[in-house]
């Protein structure tokens, strides 16, 4: 396979890449949760809210922690919910203070990791924002306006220039190994509810030129329940430059048996352009969850790498301990159990929670 060139002028052309997870953080992004549409009968400050504080207790132990809130009110109500947890929270972004700093920033709902600025780096160490557009899962809710404010926002807190694309694209559709390797799915970059117009080519030339992806392992279908089309963070990511960890579920009558052992066979094939493989890795898959009816997306593979700890979706289940000491081994940092069943009610967990900027 032949080698794509940058556009003059773009991010890619001017040095400037995607790092991965693992490397190290400047900062990481939440919004509080406040969308009721999000966790339909759920008192959030009951059911949803427990699980934040803890993303942000362990968070907080190795880097800043950024959290949007939807008005002053909400600012204060956030602070004493915190403080009850003794974490300390400071209103806005003082250069001193506490590891927790929140921000009075409207959003539509709670998903950063797909609405936020994807910051790309150099190897000088100059950082730089790259704005894409969201438009809700492919039209799936009426809900963007606010959302597409943020990565100017960010842009403006780190003091960053930004880069506008006039794309849709959501940081949970692409998942890199920070050395120009990424993962993404057929079922969602290709969908024709993000950008119709643009073929596979095209779309590769904008990951290289936005984030310096240089190969592309392009996977099928995601688990059952996502209503991203696919978001290959809920069951294949990285954990060092060659290795990747990919969920799989062995009941072969369960509807995530044949597209996750399809995506972990892929990726034992693939050879990039050096001629080298990627070592694969197995994690489990909690069991089917449930709400009513409706099939939930429950995936350990929805974990955020911080700088302290691995924050991994844990649902009291026995697979838990499992899936914990398969990323422990791989990541090679601690484990932090993030209580997720009432957050993939909202169908996402930590990683779709959060958006790391790297230092």
């Amino acid at each position: 396979m032949s080698a794509r060139t940058p556009t003059p002028g773009s991010p890619a052309a001017r040095g400037f890449r995607r790092r991965a997870e693992w490397e190290p953080h400047d900062c990481t992004w939440l919004v509080w949760p406040h969308c009721h549409d999000t966790w339909p009968g759920y008192v959030l400050d009951e059911r949803v809210a427990p699980s934040y504080v803890a993303m942000v207790d362990a968070l907080r132990r190795g880097e800043t922690v950024r959290v949007i809130v939807q008005s002053d009110a909400h600012a204060e109500s956030v602070r004493r919910r915190l403080a009850q947890a003794g974490i300390e929270s400071a209103r806005e972004s003082p250069e001193a203070g506490p590891a927790v700093r929140l921000h009075v920033w409207p959003t539509d709902d709670e998903w950063v990791r797909d609405f936020g600025a994807l910051v790309v780096c150099s190897a000088a160490g100059d950082r730089l924002a790259t704005d894409w557009v969201f438009n809700a899962w492919g039209g799936k809710y009426d809900r963007t306006e606010q959302n597409n404010t943020v990565p100017d926002l960010m842009a403006d807190v780190h003091g960053l220039a930004r880069v506008a694309y006039d794309v849709v694209l959501e940081g949970g559709s692409v998942e890199v190994n920070g050395a120009g390797l990424a993962l993404t799915t057929e079922s969602c970059l290709l969908n024709p509810n993000r950008n119709p117009e643009r073929s596979r080519d095209e779309i590769e030339q904008l990951l290289l030129d936005g984030l310096g992806i240089e190969e592309t392992i392009w996977l099928g279908d995601g688990i059952a329940g996502d209503d991203t089309d696919g978001h290959v963070d809920d069951f294949a990511r990285f954990v060092s430059e060659r290795t990747v960890v990919v969920a799989q579920e062995p009941d072969p009558s369960d509807a995530n048996h044949e597209p996750l052992a399809d995506a972990a066979e892929t990726l034992r094939q693939w050879r990039g352009r050096d001629g080298r493989g990627l070592e694969v890795v197995e994690l489990p898959m909690p069991p089917a969850l449930y709400e009513g009816e409706e099939r939930l997306p429950a995936s350990y593979a929805n974990f955020l790498i911080g700088n302290a700890a691995v924050l991994m979706p844990a649902f009291d289940v026995p697979e838990d301990d499992a899936a914990a000491a398969v990323l422990e081994r791989a990541v090679g940092r601690p484990v932090a159990r993030i209580p997720a069943r009432a957050l993939v009610w909202g169908l996402g967990a930590c990683h779709c929670l959060s958006q790391d900027v790297p230092a």
